[in-house]
């Protein structure tokens, strides 16, 4: 998989992209990862990339050319997420989406965001963490790409770990335990002690629902009503 982003501070995307499953993935070629620095397409000898908003308000807007030229001279792969407060929220479902794609190109917006032409001629659609105010786009991207990464082919040692964990299948994942057995007097639940597979399955999807619906009732969804 092949991505992109485009950023004033891409050293912040690099340094993190070099650890852990990004930078494993990389090593196996499993995601090849380009980081561009829009102030290299700023204009003049200061590079300019902001510019105060048509209309007044306070802050600075990010201007359209760099961000054009450097997507222009880039050519990178479609479609082109810009990182926004009023983008689709990001959840494990858009990032399954994501894997299954050859690539994609993330945009990190700064400062009190980009202009509205960049929304309107060059992007395919935005994406939020969700609702709430950051700096800029960059820690965004970060959370899509190692949410999007490590569902990829081959990334993570066992395939099986991406199958049994929070938000596959709408709810959230069973409580884990490891050695030791007995913790201060905290016992680990006997039912994982047993070796048996089918009552340990059953547990682990019990405490998956009831931990859904005591932290997050809205994933469970009702149902299906059925003629008596």
């Amino acid at each position: 998989m092949q991505i992109v982003v485009f950023s004033l501070f891409p050293e912040i995307i690099e340094q993190y992209s070099n650890l852990s499953i990004l930078g494993r993935a990389q090593s196996s070629g499993a995601l090849e990862l380009k980081c561009v620095n829009i102030r290299d397409f700023g204009t003049g000898k200061r590079h300019c990339v902001d510019d105060m908003p048509f209309g007044g308000g306070a802050g600075m807007v990010m201007t359209p050319a760099p961000i054009f030229d450097a997507v222009e001279a880039t050519n990178p792969p479609s479609p082109i997420f810009l990182l926004a407060p009023w983008g689709r929220k990001f959840d494990q479902t858009l990032a399954t989406e994501l894997a299954t794609l050859p690539g994609f190109t993330l945009i990190c917006g700064r400062y009190e965001g980009v202009d509205a032409r960049v929304e309107e001629s060059l992007i395919d659609g935005a994406i939020s963490l969700g609702d709430f105010v950051l700096a800029g786009g960059e820690i965004a991207a970060l959370a899509v790409l190692e949410a999007t990464t490590r569902l990829l082919h081959g990334v993570l040692g066992n395939p099986l770990s991406t199958h049994d964990e929070s938000f596959v299948g709408d709810q959230l994942e069973y409580p884990q335990y490891t050695r030791p057995a007995n913790y201060r007097n905290m016992l680990v639940p006997e039912v994982l002690l047993n070796g048996n597979h089918k009552e340990i399955s059953a547990w682990r999807e019990l405490k998956s629902r009831e931990r859904t619906i005591k932290h997050r009732p809205d994933l469970v969804q009702e149902a299906p009503s059925r003629d008596d």
